[in-house]
């Protein structure tokens, strides 16, 4: 199967665009057009024509580990000889997978995925498991606190003004750390339905939104800006990073000793490369997702990044080939 779009072209305007996106998925289009040199007019349509050819994508996402709504498993899967691809797209198809890519390295395919609890996990692990018949082994690295998210990330094509303009405060803790270290809150019916709404359109404006749930356009506004002060709602761009000049896009997966792991975990979510990291169990313990502009640039990574990085015990790279669904999408690659 044929995963690429037709092929695409993308200018530096574009790319500007996609950054202010990345920043911040819901900023207003007279911040975005500030930064990129446009008119809102011009970035508006920009975006519309990127959205329409499947290379641009805003979501809404719900930050698990600070809600009752289910967890997060990371499985590195080993398939048959050859049957790669037809068991990434088995586990694409399933709907309790949010994330996808087919690497290379010591695994073959890497996949998230997402269950309500205990219970819920081991079913789809070890009983109705995708492709299980075409699956030699798996390895389940549970992700138990995130360093820095993809929504945090910030592709560098913007000066560092830009970041501080349009990307929105982080939660912060201070003001409740009960609720913060606590017992993760449920969500409302009311939260439950804006953050479902947002996962297919992150740009869906509050009137839209209220019509389509009926509700009022200020209970939309407030449970909004709960999600979002909590934590809990956060906002992504999905872009292929090939598009914005990014052209390895890997996971690494890190032993560390335990009493350097929040050393190490912060050192390492502070390189402009990293879109997401999470301390985890297992013999892997740091896992990120990474990204750099050429495939040689992994060398002085591996020793300049990697080899500096405090209780460093062994590292495993694998290295995408394409990443096939991210965020509960399918991902389009655009062809050469």
């Amino acid at each position: 199967m044929d995963h690429r779009a037709p092929a695409a072209t993308v200018d530096e305007l574009d790319r500007r665009v996609i950054a202010a996106l990345q920043l911040n998925g819901r900023a207003p289009w007279s911040a975005v057009a500030r930064w990129v040199g446009a008119s809102e007019t011009t970035a508006q349509r920009r975006y519309r024509s990127l959205r329409e050819r499947g290379l641009l994508r805003v979501v809404g996402t719900l930050e698990l580990d600070r809600t009752r709504e289910g967890s997060s498993m990371l499985v590195r899967v080993q398939a048959r000889p050859g049957r790669g691809l037809d068991v990434a797209d088995r586990l694409t198809a399933s709907a309790d997978v949010r994330f996808v890519a087919v690497v290379t390295g010591a695994a073959d395919i890497v996949v998230d995925f997402v269950a309500r609890d205990n219970e819920e996990m081991m079913r789809i692990l070890f009983t109705d498991l995708p492709a299980a018949d075409l699956i030699t082994s798996t390895e389940a690295v549970p992700v138990i606190r995130a360093f820095t998210s993809a929504s945090r990330w910030d592709t560098g094509l913007l000066p560092a003004e830009a970041a501080a303009d349009l990307r929105p405060a982080p939660p912060d803790p201070s003001g409740d750390r009960a609720e913060w270290d606590g017992t993760p809150r449920a969500l409302t019916a009311l939260e439950q339905a804006v953050v479902a709404a947002l996962k297919e359109d992150g740009r869906t404006p509050v009137s839209t939104l209220a019509r389509g749930l009926g509700h009022t356009e200020s209970s939309v506004a407030r449970a909004m800006e709960r999600l979002i002060a909590r934590g809990v709602l956060q906002f992504r761009t999905l872009v292929e990073p090939a598009l914005l000049g990014y052209d390895a896009e890997f996971m690494l997966w890190l032993s560390i000793e335990p009493d350097r792991l929040d050393a190490a975990g912060r050192q390492l979510a502070g390189h402009p490369g990293t879109k997401f990291l999470g301390a985890a169990t297992g013999r892997f313990n740091l896992v990120g997702h990474m990204v750099l502009p050429r495939r040689t640039d992994l060398f002085r990574y591996s020793s300049e990044v990697i080899g500096a990085l405090p209780g460093l015990i062994a590292s495993d790279v694998t290295l995408h080939l394409v990443t096939m669904k991210y965020s509960w999408h399918r991902m389009v690659r655009p062809a050469a």
